[in-house]
């Protein structure tokens, strides 16, 4: 068995704890695929009169004890999850993983279910609740964030075998997927079809880098959470209308200096986002 290598921050007891979790069991997936294919680490389907129905109530809960280190490497990546999932949203493929994991330890600590509504982030607090639609057919579902992973750069979320069957994600394997997640006491909003109008952002103080100016929200989304996952900084999407067009500005900050502003900049060319322009509010 090749074991993957965690690297947790020195900082804290939690991280260690993560070499029992998902990434110590993903090699045996990968081993057997060759990393190439979808879907991964399911091992034959089981009944699905075991799916609980509905799925998990969404409640308040302290953070794991295990499974939030400051950061974690696999596959020589850093991740660092977050400490607040507050207004996270993210789009992408889901994958899910089954009867090769059922009654293992995940990175949280728990044992894994595939019978639960379930899933795994690689940046989420652990736990939290996520509503999960599936945009190839429009099913949508709640899981409790509880395990890391997966590890491959396409997928976003890797979901329980019950979740995956929920979601119409079961029988192709993979499917593009949008999460939000949900704050305890608060039912998942309905969403209209078009963007709500936009209104400008209040004054705020400070030094920003302005990363990106995207007409879809989406992937403004898409490069905040790119951005908070790998690095310590606040990130924010701020709607504006430019020659009167609809834009989201993504926005790192607030920052005191103009040279605090500068090594933020080296910091974001080192991961990979390359333009970033200096706003002073």
């Amino acid at each position: 068995m090749k074991l993957i290598r965690v690297i947790p921050s020195p900082a804290t007891e939690a991280g260690r704890n993560l070499t029992y979790g998902y990434a110590f069991l993903l090699c045996l997936g990968l081993l057997a695929t060759g990393c190439g294919t979808a879907p991964l680490r399911q091992g034959p389907a089981s009944p699905t009169a075991k799916i609980p129905d509905p799925g998990p109530t969404v409640r308040d809960e302290p953070l794991s004890r295990y499974g939030n280190p400051e950061f974690y490497e696999v596959f020589g990546r850093r991740y660092r999850p977050l400490k607040n999932a507050a207004g996270f949203a993210e789009r992408g493929i889901a994958s899910w993983y089954g009867r090769d994991f059922h009654l293992r330890r995940t990175s949280s600590g728990e044992t894994y279910d595939m019978y639960k509504m379930t899933a795994a982030h690689r940046v989420l607090p652990l736990p939290t609740y996520v509503e999960v639609t599936n945009l190839q057919n429009g099913r949508r579902a709640i899981v409790r964030v509880n395990d890391r992973g997966p590890f491959k750069d396409d997928r976003v979320i890797d979901l329980s075998f019950a979740a995956a069957v929920k979601l119409g994600v079961h029988g192709p394997g993979t499917a593009r997927v949008e999460l939000r997640t949900i704050a305890p006491g608060r039912r998942p909003a309905v969403r209209a079809a078009t963007p709500s109008p936009l209104h400008r952002s209040p004054k705020r103080f400070g030094y920003y880098l302005q990363v990106g100016a995207f007409s879809d929200m989406s992937n403004a989304e898409r490069l905040r959470n790119h951005i908070v996952a790998l690095l310590d900084n606040s990130v924010e999407i701020r709607p504006d209308v430019i020659k009167d067009k609809s834009y989201y500005l993504v926005h790192v900050g607030p920052l005191a200096t103009t040279a605090a502003a500068s090594r933020l900049a080296a910091r974001l060319t080192r991961i990979g986002v390359q333009h970033h322009r200096l706003i002073d509010n």
